[in-house]
């Protein structure tokens, strides 16, 4: 006779505690992924604790301000995994491939006119400087991150920022072949190094670049340097292409901009796990955002003067600014806090 009252064995993914549910495939390829954070270690890295990159390990994710209990907690809102990210960017980018084919057939960049021309030339094609400093940022905030679940959502928007760089980059060079002599090409590093339009947004980027802390990186990168340039480099300068006859411009932007908008979503999510996980991150990040906020603007009010140069439609410096400051708020409204002075302003 079967003894009934032995204890039920229970099914559990050991990884996950004891929990009844069978995780998702997006929890199983991504849960405890990032090796510096196994359990039972003495340090990031096995070596000796006070090792410089385990003190650095230790100073700018262990020590960070902005603490939760567990930030395994954290899921990304597409809940994407390698597989399923590789396989929505090949569709993507079959879509942007078709459309680049459409516009070279028509020779549309033979159309501009000078007037737009200098707008790309200043506006468009420099963009790959700061993307690429964006990217590094990003790959560093996926690489010490305190969570396999940050880590993977932050190399994924490496990836976008990646792929942006390099559409810009072939965008420049069609440019370039079709209207030769127009300093498309050639102009580009001389703009982002010394022309005073873009400086606001280089001294924005490459003090990000010094940002070591996680989360302060995070919030300086994702919650307000992005959203910013994003505005203004993908959505307002994508309808102002469209006011000047450039509707590959316009449609690319579109595409490319989704990629920004996933970016918003876990963003905006990680922030208002940490909030909710401790009512006190609401102050350490509203602290960032804040000191973060006046730099971002002054990207955003130095390219709205490139953006003014338009020949047709060309908006006003103010409402640049405005739509970018519009841009972040939408942002903190999705993640719950409720930032102070120029961040919350516009």
């Amino acid at each position: 006779m079967s003894d009934n009252t032995a204890p039920r064995r229970r099914r559990t993914w050991s990884a996950f505690g004891d929990v009844r549910r069978l995780p998702s495939e997006y929890e199983v390829m991504t849960h405890e992924t990032n090796w510096t954070l196994r359990a039972g270690r003495a340090s990031a890295f096995e070596q000796n604790p006070s090792s410089a990159a385990n003190l650095w390990f230790l100073t700018y994710r262990e020590n960070s301000p902005l603490k939760a209990e567990d930030w395994n907690g954290f899921r990304d809102p597409d809940q994407l995994t390698y597989r399923a990210y590789v396989a929505h960017q090949n569709d993507e980018e079959t879509k942007v491939e078709g459309l680049l084919a459409q516009f070279a057939e028509i020779g549309a960049d033979a159309a501009h006119t000078d007037g737009w021309l200098r707008v790309l030339g200043t506006v468009f094609t420099p963009a790959r400087y700061p993307l690429h400093g964006a990217q590094q940022v990003q790959a560093y905030i996926g690489h010490i991150a305190p969570s396999s679940y940050i880590t993977n959502a932050a190399a994924f928007t490496a990836a976008d920022l990646l792929r942006r760089v390099t559409r810009v980059a072939y965008r420049t060079r069609e440019l370039e072949l079709a209207r030769p002599g127009c300093g498309i090409g050639t102009a580009e590093r001389a703009l982002w190094e010394d022309d005073p339009a873009w400086q606001g947004a280089r001294k924005a980027i490459e003090t990000a670049l010094i940002a070591y802390d996680w989360a302060e990186a995070f919030t300086a990168m994702n919650l307000v340097l992005l959203p910013t340039l994003d505005d203004v480099l993908l959505t307002q300068f994508g309808r102002l292409a469209k006011a000047n006859s450039d509707d590959l411009s316009w449609l690319l932007s579109g595409l490319l901009g989704a990629d920004s908008k996933r970016r918003d979503r876990w963003s905006a999510a990680l922030a208002a796990f940490a909030v909710a996980d401790r009512p006190g991150n609401a102050d350490v990040l509203t602290k960032w955002i804040d000191k973060w906020a006046s730099r971002a603007d002054e990207a955003a009010a130095g390219l709205a003067g490139l953006l003014a140069s338009a020949p047709v439609d060309p908006p006003s410096v103010e409402d640049v600014v405005a739509s970018a400051r519009a841009a972040r708020a939408a942002l903190y409204e999705q993640a719950g806090i409720v930032p102070t002075g120029l961040a919350a302003s516009g």
